[in-house]
């Protein structure tokens, strides 16, 4: 097996991130992933190995600047380059905005927009390289606001105007740049997110069987990038909303609001 590439996952510990760890190793990829749990980058890291995936964990918390260059210099220095940056680390929230602290709000930013700056700012100059690419892992909240979710939704804006700026600034290098929206996926990333006071919620509050598995979002993921498409929005829901979003925006608000009403414990009324 070819394990020349290499590739590097923020968040690759568990969801798209585990998924897309594995899709990668078995397309022949050297597989770094990054986390802030020792405890289970190990665990994806020997899973990974168990499957004949040649693979590294990287203690790193996306939002540190500092660890973040540190993680870029130890995988250039072990694997020689970086072909591939998978921008996937990433937090969530659940709170109404006037109840929500501001630090909450600055955590998910710092976590989901500026984590994916500094990593690819670090990465740039080796991906560069090798003509290599970078993958945001946006969200349908990067293009249509969500209630109860609006510093989730500002920090896949934002990355969203990122990756597109920078995709505009790469014309001519060889980098190829893609925002994947997957849409709601089976993941951890709703048992995971924070209420209005920064606390993790430990619960999810939709229907996780009835939506598309991370497994399967990976491998469309790996597929728009080799086809060189610019952006990937997934689930008929997601174009959907995306598409009507353009066209009827006051239709989406009522849309959006009495589809998330619906949520366990949905704080609207």
């Amino acid at each position: 097996m070819d394990s020349s590439k290499v590739v590097i996952i923020t968040g690759g510990s568990s969801g798209i991130g585990k998924s897309l760890a594995f899709e990668y190793g078995n397309h022949g990829y050297t597989v770094v992933i990054t986390g802030r749990n020792a405890e289970n980058l190990k665990s994806v890291e020997n899973e990974l190995i168990q499957n004949n995936i040649q693979a590294k964990g990287i203690k790193c918390d996306s939002a540190n600047e500092e660890e973040t260059k540190q993680m870029i210099q130890q995988v250039v220095s072990e694997f020689g380059g970086i072909d591939i940056l998978i921008n996937n680390a990433g937090i969530s929230m659940r709170s109404m905005f006037e109840s929500v602290q501001m630090d909450v709000m600055k955590q998910v930013m710092d976590i989901n927009f500026w984590g994916t700056v500094y990593s690819t700012h670090a990465a740039l100059p080796y991906i560069k390289e090798r003509k290599g690419g970078i993958i945001g892992i946006s969200s349908i909240a990067g293009y249509r606001g969500l209630p109860v979710r609006s510093g989730y939704s500002a920090s896949k804006f934002a990355m969203n105007g990122f990756m597109e700026a920078l995709r505009t600034e790469l014309i001519g290098t060889g980098v190829h740049v893609l925002i994947a929206c997957p849409g709601f996926t089976a993941s951890n990333i709703r048992n995971a997110s924070l209420n209005s006071e920064g606390k993790i919620t430990g619960e999810t509050m939709r229907e996780e069987s009835k939506m598309m598995s991370s497994e399967e979002v990976a491998k469309e993921i790996y597929k728009a990038f080799e086809s060189k498409k610019k952006t990937l929005v997934l689930t008929f829901q997601g174009k959907l909303t995306v598409f009507l979003n353009k066209l009827f925006s006051g239709f989406i608000d009522k849309m959006v609001y009495n589809t998330l009403k619906k949520e366990k414990d949905s704080p609207l009324k």
